[in-house]
């Protein structure tokens, strides 16, 4: 079996094809010449070389460009075969040149970070809302970065000659608000703009293609789809994926191969995955403006399957109420799952930049997923009636107004 890097599958395509084509095949291109049907998982840590004068050689190089060695692997921090085949898969789906996966999002995020850092790039121009790690190893300097944070209109004003990224998150976790990715990249210049793609995926856009030079995926969420893996990736030029080889190689923060294994197979189904529940979200968030119980929804204009809402009430007593709907952290996985961002995944922001930024008190995020529609919101329906009552006994009869994310 060849265990070789997966950078030449590309040769086998003569023509564009639809993303869902490329969903299914990318990163497997080569399996049929080898007699396989399904991608074989590579465990190894490391492996044989009896020509040690051309392992250096093939070392050295990498120490130079951080380009993906040629011929067999050499260790497992280095590079991976299966863990290879994603990032090939990946990068297509993007339409971009390369894809560096790593241990989780965060780890993907710190390593754009240190390479920038190590060009003496410091500082970042930031615009909120961002998922709250981001903004929290941002604020913290935790890598030695200093932030300025902005919003769209105020990008070019914010940068300095020693900016060396802008970041924004589109739709934005959680409030959903949307970005013009182009104007943004328009405002950047020569700096790179990096776009957390995780909850459109590109099923809805691709940042690339709109101007970013990174594009920025916790790949636990949608790529993976069933709740089961950790990691993240960013798909780049070839020039920025060698350097993020050599940070990753130096910090260790690589992904297994069986997450490799897993993240192929989930992006076989993500088009369909992410229209399907896209649609179900669409119809959720059209309901909850109707009701009187809803304070506000956020649906973004692009779609996808993330939700946002302000009930009138207390929104803790939804998530302890919600029976079919899974209470937990994380979101993009085949069942549905709420949560209060304030209380856990933006809890680490400071609560004035996170009322700032839009995340209100009230506010749940829900990321829905496969299961049909009327069950869910006959589970949302009982869920919100916990508030019903005293919102009757008040007298609340207002009714939601919707707000698609800008």
């Amino acid at each position: 079996m060849d265990t070789t890097s997966t950078r030449a599958h590309d040769d086998v395509r003569t023509a564009p094809r639809a993303l869902a084509t490329e969903a299914v095949h990318a990163g497997r291109d080569d399996l049929a010449r080898q007699g396989l049907h399904a991608p074989p998982i590579d465990l190894s840590t490391t492996y044989p070389s009896y020509d040690s004068r051309g392992e250096a050689a093939r070392i050295d190089a990498f120490a130079t460009t951080g380009a993906e060695p040629d011929g067999p692997p050499v260790y497992g921090r280095l590079g991976n075969p299966t863990v290879a085949r994603f990032e090939t898969a990946l990068a297509r789906l993007e339409g971009t040149e390369a894809a560096v996966a790593f241990a989780s999002g965060m780890a993907a995020l710190s390593a754009v970070l240190l390479v920038r850092g190590s060009m003496g790039l410091r500082h970042v121009v930031a615009v909120r809302p961002l998922y709250g790690c981001s903004d929290h190893l941002l604020t913290a300097g935790l890598l030695g970065t200093e932030v300025t944070w902005t919003d769209p209109a105020g990008v070019a004003d914010a940068l300095r000659p020693d900016t060396g990224l802008v970041l924004v998150e589109s739709p934005a976790n959680p409030t959903l608000a949307e970005v013009d990715l182009r104007a943004v990249a328009h405002a950047c210049g020569s700096v790179p703009l990096l776009v957390d793609n995780t909850f459109a995926t590109p099923v809805l856009q691709r940042p690339a293609e709109q101007g970013a030079r990174l594009v920025l995926h916790s790949a636990t969420k949608y790529l993976g789809g069933h709740g089961d893996v950790l990691a993240g990736v960013v798909a780049c030029d070839e020039e920025f994926a060698g350097r993020l080889r050599q940070v990753r190689f130096a910090t260790g923060g690589v992904l297994h191969p069986l997450a490799g294994y897993l993240l192929l197979r989930g992006l076989s189904t993500l088009p369909v995955r992410v229209r399907a529940a896209s649609a179900t979200a669409a119809e959720l968030a059209r309901r909850l403006a109707a009701d009187p119980r809803i304070a506000r929804v956020h649906y973004p204009r692009i779609g996808g399957a993330m939700v946002a809402f302000e009930v009138h009430g207390d929104p803790h007593g939804v998530i302890g109420a919600v029976r079919l709907i899974t209470p937990a952290v994380s979101l993009g996985s085949v069942d549905t799952l709420i949560q209060h961002p304030a209380s856990i995944s933006h809890r680490i922001v400071d609560a004035d930049d996170r009322r700032g930024a839009g995340v209100s008190d009230r506010l749940l995020r829900m990321s829905v997923g496969l299961e049909d529609v009327e069950d869910l919101w006959s589970d949302l329906d009982q869920a919100l009636g916990c508030i019903d009552v005293r919102l009757r006994r008040v007298g609340a009869t207002s009714h939601a107004e919707p707000a698609p994310a800008h």
